[in-house]
C-alpha cells in the first residue's frame, strides 16, 4: 500500500481504543465505551466513518472482538505457533481500507482455546523488546490469558475465567452479599492465595460466609479473600516459580504480582498499551 499512516483500533466487547499512527508514532487517540455489543446490526461501517472524522482519514487496522462472530465479521483464527507473519497473512477485509486481525487458536490434550485481541499485545511485547522471545506472559482480566512465548511466537496458551468468576460470585452467589468491601492486596488477599494452594476451592469459597458469621474474618475483607482464592488458584496452576511478565492495568497487575510473589515467582510489569501499539505497527509495516 505504501501508506505511512493508519488508525489502529483495539475494539473489544464493551470498550474501544483507537490510535492514529504516523511513521510509527501515535499522534492522536480516541477512547469510548462503544464495544461491539453496542454497535447495531450493520452499523460497523458507519462507526468506522465516525472514527475517521475524529482521527483523520486513512486506512484502519482493527483487532479484538470486532473480528468475532459477535462483531463485524468473523476473521477466523490462526493456529499456534502464531507469529506476526501468520497474522498478517490471514487478515480479513470487511470493507475498502479496513482490515481485521485474526485471532489465535490452540489445541492441546484434546482441549481447545482461543484468543482475540490479546495476540497483538503478546507479539507486540516481544517485537518491541519489552519481554524476552522466550517467556511466560500473563494478561489478567475477565478471561485471564497465560501465554508461553517461544522464539517470539505464541507457542501455547490457556484461558482462565478468573475475573468473570469473581463477578458472578459477587452478583449471584450467596457469599456475594458479604463481598462488599474493596479488593486490596493485603493480609486477607494473601490468606486467600495461600489457601488456594490447598486445592479445595469450592469448600474454601463457601467458607467465606461462615467466616463472617462466626467472626473469623471481618466482612470488609471477604471480597479480598475471595479474590485471593481465585487469583491464587489461577497463579498456582501456571506460575509457581520463575518469571511472569504481566500485561495489566496497575490495579489487577498489583494483585497478580502479589500472588505470584507469594507463590515464589517473580512478576515483571509490562506496558500493555505500548505492546499493543508496537504489535499493530509491526503488522502494518508488513501489509502496507
Amino acid at each position: 500500500m505504501g501508506i505511512s499512516h493508519f488508525i489502529a483500533v483495539d475494539w473489544g466487547t464493551t470498550n474501544r481504543r483507537a490510535y492514529r499512527i504516523e511513521h510509527g508514532a501515535v499522534v492522536a487517540t480516541h477512547r469510548d465505551t462503544l464495544g461491539v455489543t453496542s454497535v447495531p446490526p450493520g452499523g460497523f461501517a458507519d462507526e468506522v466513518d465516525r472514527l475517521r472524522e475524529r482521527l483523520g482519514d486513512g486506512p484502519l487496522l482493527l483487532a479484538g472482538m470486532v473480528g468475532s462472530n459477535r462483531g463485524w465479521i468473523d476473521a477466523g483464527y490462526v493456529p499456534t505457533p502464531a507469529t506476526l507473519d501468520t497474522l498478517a497473512a490471514a487478515m480479513a477485509h470487511p470493507a475498502d481500507g479496513v482490515m481485521i486481525v485474526p485471532g489465535v487458536s490452540h489445541i492441546a490434550d484434546g482441549r481447545g482455546d482461543v484468543m482475540r485481541g490479546e495476540e497483538v499485545q503478546l507479539l507486540g511485547a516481544v517485537a518491541a523488546g519489552l519481554v524476552p522471545a522466550d517467556a511466560l506472559l500473563c494478561q489478567p482480566g475477565t478471561h485471564c490469558k497465560w501465554a508461553w512465548m517461544r522464539g517470539g511466537a505464541i507457542a501455547a496458551f490457556v484461558t482462565a475465567m478468573t475475573g468473570e468468576m469473581f463477578a458472578l460470585l459477587k452478583a449471584h452467589a450467596l457469599i456475594g452479599q458479604d463481598m462488599t468491601g474493596p479488593v486490596i492486596a493485603g493480609d486477607a488477599f494473601l490468606a486467600g492465595v495461600r489457601e488456594a494452594k490447598g486445592g479445595d476451592m469450592l469448600a474454601s469459597l463457601f467458607a467465606i460466609r461462615p467466616a463472617c458469621l462466626l467472626g473469623l474474618r471481618d466482612r470488609a475483607d471477604a471480597a479480598s479473600f475471595a479474590s485471593g482464592l481465585l487469583i491464587g488458584s489461577d497463579c498456582a496452576a501456571h506460575a509457581t516459580g520463575g518469571t511472569v511478565h504481566l500485561l495489566a492495568d496497575p490495579t489487577l497487575g498489583a494483585l497478580y504480582g502479589c500472588a505470584i510473589t507469594e507463590l515464589g515467582g517473580t512478576a515483571v510489569m509490562v506496558d500493555s498499551e505500548a505492546a499493543f501499539i508496537a504489535g499493530m505497527t509491526r503488522l502494518w509495516e508488513q501489509i502496507a
